[in-house]
């Protein structure tokens, strides 16, 4: 059918409607949203700016748009054909203007130049050319009023001036103008698809009253309402607070070297040349190092004096085909050149496997390399053994009265004797290594580490002494990670057995073992407690008030390893609040997120969150676990009529500084300016239609008597808000009332009744 028909036909009204406005108001898409049904997503909007206009012969050229702009409003057949104009072609706009029956004048809410431009330029203008044709204000991009800025102007073009949150308008601003100019006002947003229906279905019936003024005759225009009030838009539901877990602490190697130049709760003497003193931590040499563990598991007691050894030691073997002890003996203290012969050729040896063995915590204890085993080994007066036999680095371990170097007050520690061939500086670099897992490229004595490496048997500190002589030390990296993935393996073993452990936490259901060291060298509470003038610092059990087995184990696991780990007796909240106390913000975020996962995992699988989800936003605001509230706050706002309906003592219970907005709110609500004269009261409970009962108020007069953020209690009106679930229309926007006190939610999913 030919499009000269709409003006043939009877009973069909053709309506010439001219949009202008300034340049990037939104003009060209808003006609495109009505005319083409386009729909762009806001960062197709935010792409540069290439000034455009709807071409007119689209209705002659396409089908699809002539049928699209056939409408019924009010029971009238009408065909709208849309005028676009450029914002900046002044000579050529006048041309637009000619027999329109409507303009619709556009600026932007971004653009507070914009809106000004309507007054002084746009407004003038139309009624120079067309006085007598109606006109509707509209404020497009109404987005932009609830997105993030920051995001938004990312995206934007890099010369493109930011948004800048103040320049956003409110909803009163462009009815204020609206008001003084005499003409109606809608918001559209092209983005959400709001708006664009309103706009232009009552610019319709604006222009058909005003031709009914001149075609009074016509009988079909008679019912023709008045442009209609827009109902408010509702912003999309939020997406829920995604909780950021910060870097952890970026002090996991300093610490332990540290403790090597401060040796706090040191609990070995390591005795080099006759004449050297290091004091040292067991729990990081057996982590660190087969040959120590087996060492420090030695049975010294008293009762197995010249007997076999027990079960961390070595066991007694037959002497058949071996040499004579003493000959050992001798080639053993032989000069330190042939050891050092024997490093330097790295010979290719089978690294001793970890976590493999039957030993007492589960750790494969390491074979000597090359030594004798036999009757050699004995034990010294005491508790003591001498270890020549054994192994070629240790001469003697026991156990003795020796002063704290730090606290200088006596107690017992193990002394172990070190081969004399071991020098101290080399000596001290692999202790280096066995508690960070790193070595200096810039180390001078290579050999020498390598000499000791291969008495401990600690085969990849060997391998990185050769990357470094080979000039291929960016291979030490994977030796790193390695060497931290394993002895996290032990460190878990060495908690989970107790093994080594120096200090005992009473709990309210038992007790745990653990280690000062790793403790000192991971949480700067720990250290403070037991490295300060504390009675914790000198003794063996604390009492932990208040801590459950479960969340003490998880705090430790995780200063032990750096990562979280769960169990199926874990209390979330319980967990939160240890790690709070304990200053361990990263432990607290972690948590956090494995909290708000099981909520929403439960949520999937439609289990009710709502009355676990008060108590912790309680909790979580109390012990600073603030991304948690967030969440809550957010599950609350955005299921709110559930948690009152369920919960009302609880909701009227909450402070009052939970009951007042909790976000920024729109300055327009708190001012009180409603969208029209009055505003729109739902109250649930009516029987039958939920919009049966209605009351109308100002919303000047609610702001005054409800909206009082910082006055304390607001008054009551009586008959006005009965329930803690009742639903305010306000300027726009859709917000919650508990009790008498505006809470923070302005996102729903309700609509109003047509």
């Amino acid at each position: 059918m030919d499009s000269d028909m709409d003006y043939e036909r009877p009973n069909v009204e053709t309506i010439k409607c001219v949009v202008v406005g300034d340049n990037a108001v939104g003009k060209t898409r808003l006609i495109c949203a009505r005319a083409c049904n386009a729909t762009l997503t806001q960062y197709q909007l935010l792409a540069t700016h290439v000034p455009t206009v709807w071409a007119i012969d689209q209705y002659r050229v396409c089908q699809e748009v002539l049928e699209r702009s056939r409408d019924v409003v009010d029971d009238v057949s009408v065909s709208l054909r849309l005028w676009d104009t450029f914002g900046d072609h002044h000579k050529d706009r006048r041309f637009a203007y000619g027999r329109s029956d409507v303009v619709v004048l556009c600026f932007s809410i971004a653009n507070p130049n914009s809106l000004h431009h309507v007054k002084t330029m746009w407004y003038p203008e139309i009624k120079h050319f067309c006085p007598r044709a109606p006109v509707i204000l509209v404020g497009c991009q109404l987005d932009l009023r609830y997105a993030d800025l920051e995001a938004v102007n990312r995206a934007r073009r890099p010369l493109a001036r930011p948004i800048k949150p103040n320049e956003i308008l409110p909803p009163e601003k462009g009815r204020e103008v609206a008001k003084e100019l005499g003409i109606p006002y809608y918001e559209t947003s092209v983005v959400a698809q709001f708006g664009i229906k309103d706009v232009f279905d009552n610019a319709i019936r604006a222009a058909l009253i005003s031709r009914r003024h001149l075609q009074f005759w016509k009988s079909h225009l008679r019912n023709v309402q008045r442009p209609l009030l827009q109902a408010p838009f509702l912003p999309p539901k939020p997406p829920p607070p995604i909780i950021v877990v910060p870097d952890p602490p970026s002090s996991s190697e300093e610490c332990p070297a540290h403790l090597l130049e401060d040796p706090l709760c040191a609990d070995v003497i390591l005795v080099l040349q006759e004449r050297v003193r290091i004091f040292a931590h067991k729990i990081y040499l057996s982590t660190s190092s087969s040959k120590f563990y087996d060492l420090f598991l030695m049975d010294l007691s008293e009762e197995e004096l010249g007997g076999p050894s027990g079960p961390g030691g070595p066991r007694p073997e037959d002497h058949r085909g071996h040499p004579d002890h003493h000959h050992h003996h001798h080639h053993h203290h032989h000069h330190g050149r042939d050891f050092l012969l024997r490093a330097a050729s790295f010979d290719v040896c089978e690294s001793v496997e970890e976590g493999g063995g039957s030993g007492p915590a589960g750790l494969r204890a390491s074979t000597s390399d090359g030594i004798l085993r036999g009757n050699g080994t004995g034990y010294l007066p005491g508790r003591g053994r001498v270890l020549s036999s054994w192994s070629r680095a240790f001469v003697s371990i026991q156990e003795e009265m020796a002063e704290d170097p730090l606290t200088y007050k006596s107690r017992l520690m193990v002394v172990v004797k070190m081969d004399n061939s071991i020098q101290p500086g080399p000596f001290r670099a692999v202790l280096k290594y066995l508690y960070t897992g790193e070595l200096d490229e810039n180390e001078r004595d290579l050999m020498h580490i390598a000499h000791i490496a291969e008495l401990l048997e600690v085969f990849d500190l060997r391998m990185m002494v050769a990357n470094i002589l080979n000039n291929e030390a960016f291979m030490n990296q994977e030796i790193t990670k390695a060497f931290h993935v394993r002895r996290t393996n032990r460190v878990k073993e060495c908690l989970a057995k107790g093994t080594f452990s120096d200090v005992t936490f009473i709990l309210d259901d038992g007790t745990i073992s653990a280690h000062k060291p790793l403790l000192i060298s991971s949480c700067d509470w720990m250290a403070a407690m037991f490295g300060g003038p504390f009675v914790e610092s000198s003794t063996r059990e604390v009492v932990f008030p208040y801590t459950s087995k479960s969340c003490m184990r998880a705090v430790l696991e995780y200063l032990y390893t750096g990562m979280f780990t769960s169990s199926p007796d874990l209390d979330d909240m319980k967990l939160i609040i240890l790690a709070n106390r304990l200053c361990l913000p990263h432990l607290v975020a972690l948590t956090e997120q494995y909290t708000v996962t099981g909520l929403m995992e439960a949520t999937q699988m439609m289990v009710d969150i709502d009355g676990d989800v008060l108590v912790f936003l309680e909790l979580a605001q109390f012990h600073c676990a603030y991304q948690l509230a967030d969440w809550c706050l957010h599950h609350i706002c955005t299921n709110y009529n559930n948690v009152c309906r369920k919960f009302p003592r609880d909701m009227k219970a909450m402070s009052p500084g939970e009951h007042l907005l909790q976000a920024p709110c729109p300055s327009h609500v708190l001012k009180g300016l409603s969208l029209g004269p009055d505003l729109c009261l739902r109250r649930p409970e009516a029987a039958g239609d939920p919009w049966a009962e209605l009351e109308l108020v100002s919303g000047e007069q609610l702001a005054e008597t409800y909206i009082q953020p910082n006055r304390g209690e607001p008054k009551k009106r009586a008959g006005l808000l009965e329930t803690s679930g009742s639903l305010l229309y306000i300027s726009g926007l859709y917000i919650q009332s508990v009790g008498l006190l505006v809470f923070k939610t302005w996102y729903f999913s309700d609509r109003i009744p047509q």
